[in-house]
């Protein structure tokens, strides 16, 4: 009886399987505490990313166009873009091929009171520069500079459709490309 008390005293009176369950239960309440932080967590980041001006464009979008280059030639391109906007910033990329042809931009950009600024490259030409230009609501009218580079990009969101104009001053002449959610 001694020795039954004594360990009775050393466990706080519970049996080691009470301990068990109890370790089952606590990780339990912890692991469902994770869970809802976490999903708090998303909500907030997708209701910072549904709100501002490049909300409409969040997501992956998809779809294909036409590229035109200096001698007038045209192709056409397949295209990815994906849009990662938080309040009123957003990073973009923007992926098209064709069997001859390829470009990757990319982007961050910042809307303020209406004006859009931030910066571009394209990759696989190796350059980069400025942007600037104006709008909302996933519809942009911007344009895209660097030395001796100069190009007019327009977008247009409309539900999970969108259409992307591309005029340029170089050997890329311009492109029109339609994409969807």
């Amino acid at each position: 009886m001694e020795h039954l008390q004594a360990y009775r005293a050393a466990g706080g009176g519970k049996h080691r399987a009470n301990k068990s369950i109890e370790a089952r239960a606590r990780n339990r309440r912890l692991l469902i505490a994770a869970a809802v932080l976490f999903a708090a967590g998303i909500a907030t980041t997708q209701s910072k990313a549904q709100s501002g001006p490049f909300a409409p464009m969040a997501g992956s979008w998809s779809g294909g166009g036409t590229v035109t280059l200096d001698d007038g030639s045209t192709e056409r391109i397949r295209c990815r873009a994906k849009y990662a906007p938080i309040g009123p910033t957003m990073e973009l990329s923007l992926t098209c091929a064709s069997d001859a042809y390829k470009f990757n931009l990319g982007a961050n950009v910042r809307a303020e009171s209406g004006a859009i600024t931030g910066s571009w490259s394209e990759t696989s030409r190796n350059i980069s520069g400025a942007l600037q230009g104006r709008g909302g609501g996933g519809n942009f009218e911007v344009v895209a500079s660097t030395a001796g580079f100069n190009a007019n990009i327009s977008v247009k969101t409309s539900g999970n459709k969108q259409n992307v104009a591309i005029r340029a001053d170089s050997q890329f002449r311009g492109a029109n490309i339609s994409m969807s959610k």
